[in-house]
């Protein structure tokens, strides 16, 4: 487990610009925490490492399933926030997305975590003492998954 006190949200996209450096096609990333608490900010930043260009990435909030070519791989971002259960996730394919080569990150994760396999990474985000800036960012790991 990783553990990271951000200051800012320059501090938030640098953390998660070294993040995505030990991403990989297949790996699926689920992020949690509570609204505002920088989800977005970090999804984004990680498509930016991964060489996505389109210029607004917009959060998938009522898409669902955004998208896009990055280098070496496809991101998918979902947001799964307006949806109610496993079994409506399902519906919508997410499966496809959680295999090479794609690298897939789901915010609001925790609305279906019985659908993530045990390597999924997870990344929980949280204001901190009331600050509007400062985060703390918790990244969880299965053994880092063995990397042939």
């Amino acid at each position: 487990m990783l553990n990271f006190l951000s200051h800012n949200e320059t501090e938030t996209i640098a953390i998660a610009t070294d993040f995505a450096a030990s991403l990989q096609a297949g790996d699926v990333v689920a992020l949690s925490g509570e609204l505002g608490a920088g989800k977005s900010v970090f999804s984004r930043a990680v498509m930016r490492a991964l060489g996505v260009s389109d210029e607004a990435l917009p959060s998938p909030t009522f898409s669902i399933i955004q998208e896009y070519d990055g280098r070496d791989c496809r991101v998918a971002h979902m947001d799964w926030y307006r949806l109610h259960d496993g079994d409506e996730i399902t519906m919508l394919g997410v499966h496809d997305y959680f295999q090479s080569p794609w690298i897939c990150l789901i915010e609001w994760a925790e609305r279906a975590d019985d659908l993530l396999a045990e390597t999924a990474i997870h990344v929980s985000l949280a204001c901190v003492d009331g600050d509007l800036d400062k985060r703390s960012i918790e990244i969880r790991t299965v053994a880092l998954k063995s990397r042939a």
